[in-house]
């Protein structure tokens, strides 16, 4: 367990250098989403759904490295879609957290 508040701090530290504060799991999910859909980072609105649809995505993206969700194709608008292959857990909330902040870490490099 301390490795992995070792490594989620690094991560921390990281997003608030970059972005000169530390976002929750949200923003994180966010950022990820953001990066998925390669959208340049002068666009600086987006609706409430289109927020969703990007942690969506990213949620989707973390899960597909843990065999969960699998990359099937962009659509006409190029957003990525993803097909469920397997069920993911029905777990606790903090287990479910926990999972995805282990993808985050893997998907920064941590």
């Amino acid at each position: 367990m301390e490795y992995f508040n070792d490594r989620w701090k690094a991560l921390e530290d990281m997003l608030k250098e970059r972005f000169g504060k530390v976002p929750d799991m949200e923003g994180i999910l966010f950022l990820i989403g953001v990066n998925e859909l390669g959208i340049p980072p002068k666009r600086k609105t987006w609706s409430k759904e289109q927020k969703q649809d990007l942690m969506h995505l990213a949620v989707c993206t973390l899960l597909s490295t843990k065999g969960y969700f699998q990359f099937t194709h962009k659509d006409e608008d190029g957003w990525p879609h993803f097909e469920n292959i397997q069920p993911v857990p029905a777990v606790g909330m903090q287990s479910q957290e926990q999972l995805l902040q282990e993808c985050m870490l893997t998907y920064f490099g941590l």
